[in-house]
């Protein structure tokens, strides 16, 4: 997986590494047969003056199908 090769000091909230995380969560999913065709890095979650920057992952909605895969993958 992407961002777990990343040195210590890369990690953390950044856009980059925001979106090697989500690269990882789509891997991951694909893995279970799982697609979520609307998960990014949420960019607007930059936009603040947060201590450290947000860095949330979009998730996006789903079909009744995928939150099934989802949920017996999570079971």
């Amino acid at each position: 997986m992407a961002s777990s090769k990343l040195p210590s000091a890369q990690r953390g909230n950044s856009v980059y590494d925001t979106t090697l995380c989500v690269d990882d969560l789509r891997e991951a999913l694909s893995a279970h047969g799982i697609t979520l065709p609307s998960l990014r890095v949420d960019l607007p979650s930059f936009a603040g003056r947060y201590e450290p920057p947000a860095g949330l992952v979009a998730l996006g909605n789903c079909n009744t199908a995928t939150a099934r895969k989802l949920a017996g993958a999570a079971a």
